[in-house]
């Protein structure tokens, strides 16, 4: 069983290779890790560093070496985050010492959420209904992010040769809490959300045109409900269905029925061109939430075109997860691998029981392992309990 825990290349750095390894395998029971190799800004409180219990890391950054051969003549390009400079290469430590640490190695991959790359290239990223930029995600439909994306994961897989790779964000992103310091002061609901994250860049309009797709009566149809729902004293819910319902909530208007129906084209179309383009010793893997369908990832059809999925089922109830998982064990088939993502965050696990819990309804519908999140965190004495659930799923 796939068995590991999401790790910042710092938390590594700031413990040691040799505590590391003795954290994972021995008291926490794992026998992977997922490190961070390409990743965004943020602020991290981290309970465990002896030095830094506040860490600001760059933003749209890679964590290890590009290789500067795979990388000539293109237009969107990587850049080293200077932490690999000044504290060493993780990943190149990492692989290397797989035989004295007894851990595999995965490579958890950010790869359209870039805002440092938005903003250098923001004839690149989304845009909602009404042309404005969403300058923390690249496009999906962009050729020269699309060619960042592939060769990002070529670069990482021929020169490192990860067991796997987990890709986060090959696909389009949300409206809320994607950025920085938001404001919003209608607010927003789920639909509302899904409406603005709705992309009409002109890669998108011109790959739904070439495909028949009518997106301008798309277009039209979603600036309108954005106007109306600016205009509302309060938010008010237009469509009962959603989001269970899936693209169908949308019946009643054909243009945007139909370009939904489209839009997860440009999804699984990259996530093929990455797998294709990939060292074939490395298994790729999407990681996704539940209702995928609202970033454009049709599960079933990118199953077939790569390894495998981790679904990350934060804050839910054990039947719930449960419920998670069937789906996609259905949807991705028999063959394919299917994790579960827990994170140990409080107050949603308050101990071991329920982090145990939901692990043992994931695998008894059909996880082949889990995910947790993540190492450096959260206090030490949790890890604990990551070992209480590795034991009652093992």
């Amino acid at each position: 069983m796939h068995l590991s825990m999401w790790t910042y290349p710092w938390d590594i750095q700031d413990q040691g290779l040799e505590a590391l390894a003795a954290d994972l395998s021995g008291r926490a029971g794992l026998n992977t890790v997922s490190l961070a190799t390409a990743y965004h800004a943020g602020r991290f409180l981290q309970p465990r560093s002896p030095r830094q219990k506040a860490y600001f890391p760059e933003d749209g950054t890679v964590y290890f070496r590009p290789d500067e051969a795979l990388w000539q003549g293109k237009e969107i390009r990587p850049l080293m985050a200077q932490n690999v400079t000044d504290r060493g290469d993780m990943l190149d430590a990492l692989t290397k010492a797989r035989a004295t640490t007894g851990l595999a190695v995965s490579c958890w991959t950010v790869c359209l959420h870039n805002s440092r790359l938005g903003m250098l290239h923001p004839d690149h990223v989304t845009r909602n209904a009404f042309g404005n930029a969403n300058h923390y995600n690249l496009c999906p439909s962009s050729p020269a992010a699309r060619d960042y994306v592939v060769t990002l994961v070529r670069d990482i897989t021929v020169n490192h040769r990860p067991d796997m790779l987990e890709l986060e964000s090959p696909n389009f992103m949300g409206f809320a809490h994607e950025y920085h310091h938001e404001k919003d002061g209608v607010g927003l609901n789920a639909e509302d959300d899904f409406l603005l994250s709705l992309c009409f860049c002109d890669h998108c309009t011109a790959r739904a045109r070439k495909a028949g797709v009518p997106v301008d009566g798309a277009q039209e149809t979603v600036a309108r409900f954005i106007a109306e729902l600016c205009e509302r004293a309060v938010p008010e819910k237009q469509f009962p269905d959603f989001p269970a319902a899936g693209i169908d909530a949308f019946r009643d208007h054909p243009d945007l029925h139909a370009f939904l129906a489209w839009r997860t084209e440009p999804v699984t179309s990259l996530i093929g061109e990455i797998k294709a383009a990939a060292d074939p010793a490395t298994r790729i893997v999407l990681i996704d939430l539940k209702d995928g369908w609202l970033g454009g990832v049709d599960l079933e059809s990118v199953g077939k075109l790569c390894d495998g999925a981790i679904l990350c089922c934060y804050d839910m109830a054990p039947e719930a997860v449960g419920d998670v998982i069937r789906t996609g064990r259905a949807m991705l088939g028999p063959d394919k691998f299917l994790g579960l993502g827990l994170r140990v965050f409080y107050p949603e696990v308050d101990g071991p029981a329920i982090l145990s819990a939901r692990a043992k309804a994931a695998v008894e519908a059909g996880a082949d392992g889990v995910n947790f999140y993540n190492y450096g965190l959260i206090p030490a004495k949790r890890l604990d309990w990551v070992k209480e659930t590795v034991s009652a799923i093992t």
